[in-house]
């Protein structure tokens, strides 16, 4: 895990923009930190000027020696890698590499991503790859740049184009140093996106010369011509329709059980992030009976409140022989409010990055890995959104030709014209809305909408109206909210977060499981197969309650004082 960044083209760059760049990096990697800086085809010095440049912020966790620190070269320094992420399940097929004379000088999965590009090419090499990853590999034999994303959006890649060339990052704010500053403007179309949804979804970022690629997509940037192509390499499987049987479910089972014990291969310490609810739960259970007894558990605290789990969740640790660290999360924020917003990167109204953030700067101080839950309610239709919404299905395109109303109420008529005037599968995206269509009319100068909903389509045809939401969510909901905040939050204090749930061959093997086994209610009830000595618990008999904060007490207090200085700071 780590930050990266870098640009190719022909205008030269000072030292200070590379420097500023990296400088943005420092939290994600915080053990290491290098460049690779050219000046057309001359590799410089870092206080020369260069038209193209690595960078790169380590977070050691595989093979920690400086050998196996990045951007990592091939042999005769014409392909170099810059990467962030983690791949599991590599090792075998590295032997295997080794044994045909192909050279590893380290134990890390840098090198064996390096190593395979150089075997089986671009993108081939992505069909081996296992896990998370944003990657950059400079190509110069064939003067080009590949760049791709994760298949499920785990780790982030943004980049933009110019006249004069590219540049990517992890991050907005490390590309700002290398976007000029007459053209740093916002974007209104994210602006409103923003509004709608509570963060902006991809390939769109804050800024308008800036974009965010999308999870299992790569592009091709040509360093002579400058055409950039972008692609799709990988989709969430279909159900395939097939009937009922144990098989699949066994089969997909073990799958998750390979996925969860890959994700405990690391050279630092690992423990597990767990809740009172299920998704960690089940990851807890199955290292447990794996044996992984050493491992420490981290749950959020919020004494004496309605949303506090850490009682439960030592209950769990407890039946399970794995010892918990209960982290209280603080009811004044003080000036932690201002780091966290900077270190979100951009607008993101998750209430949840709070306690997220609080939860990782005190579990890196015992760990440098932990395994969380994400994804379970994605997967197995986990939200009350989804019950909710199926309520209404009734009405499927069906839509009714109603004023758009323009109103700063977001509830009564005005949300329930606004959702009739879309049809059903449209409306989906306004049970996890921010401003309602209305409000945004409102707050509009020309009271219009370019566009009702900023969702990426969904590019599945599913049978059923849960699939169909479903789908809804993996596309837009996961990888740019969830994902984005769990990784923004956690590489914050430089700590690796690791979602066996999200691992794509688990779901594929999960797509071939009847609806009936897979869609339950209780929801979720699918791994109860792993949770075996969780059984006593009745942990599916007990009401979902989410990782929510307290933000009504801290609006009430903190919050509530920096809006007051803000206000009294403000023009208008």
């Amino acid at each position: 895990m780590c930050g990266i960044a870098g640009f190719f083209g022909n205008r030269p760059l000072a030292p200070a923009t590379r420097r500023a760049m990296l400088a943005a990096l420092a939290k994600r990697g915080p053990d290491a930190s290098h460049e690779i800086a050219w000046q057309q085809q001359n590799q410089v010095g870092p206080e020369a000027a260069a038209t193209s440049a690595l960078l790169h912020a380590r977070l050691s966790i595989r093979d920690p020696r400086p050998v196996a620190d990045q951007p990592m070269a091939s042999d005769d320094n014409q392909i170099w890698l810059c990467y962030n992420g983690e791949v599991y399940g590599w090792e075998a097929q590295a032997a295997a590499m080794a044994a045909q004379g192909i050279p590893f000088r380290t134990h890390s999965d840098t090198e064996f991503i390096l190593r395979a590009y150089q075997e089986f090419g671009f993108p081939a090499l992505l069909e081996h790859l296992r896990g998370m990853f944003a990657l950059v590999i400079l190509d110069l034999r064939l003067g080009k740049v590949f760049l791709a994303r994760d298949r499920l959006g785990l780790k982030p890649l943004v980049y933009g184009v110019q006249a004069d060339g590219i540049a990517f990052g992890s991050t907005v704010r490390c590309l700002l140093p290398w976007l000029p500053v007459n053209q740093r403007a916002f974007d209104p179309e994210a602006i409103d996106a923003y509004l709608a949804h509570r963060y902006i979804p991809a390939p769109r970022t804050i800024f308008s010369r800036l974009r965010r690629l999308e999870n299992a997509h790569y592009l091709t940037y040509d360093l002579v011509t400058g055409h950039l192509q972008k692609n799709r390499y990988w989709f969430l499987p279909e159900r395939n329709g097939q009937p009922p049987g144990t098989s699949a479910v066994e089969e997909a089972l073990e799958e998750l059980r390979r996925a969860v014990m890959l994700r405990t291969a690391a050279d630092r310490p690992l423990g597990v992030f767990l809740s009172g609810g299920i998704d960690s739960s089940a990851i807890a259970s199955i290292l447990a009976s794996s044996g992984r007894s050493d491992l420490g558990t981290f749950t959020a605290a919020f004494p004496d409140s309605s949303f506090d789990e850490s009682i439960e969740a030592a209950e769990i640790s407890g039946v399970l022989g794995l010892p918990n660290t209960s982290i209280s999360i603080p009811m004044r924020l003080g000036d932690a409010f201002d780091r966290i917003v900077a270190d979100l990167d951009e607008p993101f109204a998750d209430p949840s990055s709070i306690p997220t953030w609080f939860l990782a700067r005190e579990t890196v101080k015992h760990v440098t890995v932990v395994l969380g839950g994400d994804g379970g309610d994605e997967i197995f239709a986990g939200y009350k959104r989804h019950p909710k919404h199926l309520r209404t299905h009734w009405r499927a395109g069906l839509k009714l030709p109603l004023p758009a109303p323009v109103s700063l109420d977001g509830k009564g008529w005005s949300r329930l014209a606004d959702e009739l005037r879309l049809p059903w599968e449209l409306a989906y995206t306004l049970r996890f809305s921010g401003f309602t269509p209305a409000q945004r009319r409102f707050l509009s100068a020309s009271q219009k909408l370019e566009s009702e909903v900023w969702w990426r389509p969904i590019d599945t045809n599913p049978s059923m109206p849960l699939e169909y939401m479903l789908a809804c969510d993996f596309a837009n909901t996961l990888p740019e909210y969830i994902l984005r905040k769990a990784d923004l939050c956690t590489m914050a204090h430089g700590l690796e977060l690791r979602a066996p749930l999200l691992d794509h061959h688990w779901l594929e093997k999960l797509a071939l499981v009847a609806p009936a086994a897979r869609y339950t209610h209780p929801a979720k009830h699918f791994l109860n197969a792993v949770m075996v000595p969780l059984s006593r618990l009745q942990l599916f008999e007990r009401k979902k309650r989410g990782f929510n904060p307290p933000l009504g007490d801290w609006l009430r207090g903190d919050l509530r004082d920096a809006w007051r200085v803000w206000e009294r700071g403000s023009p208008h």
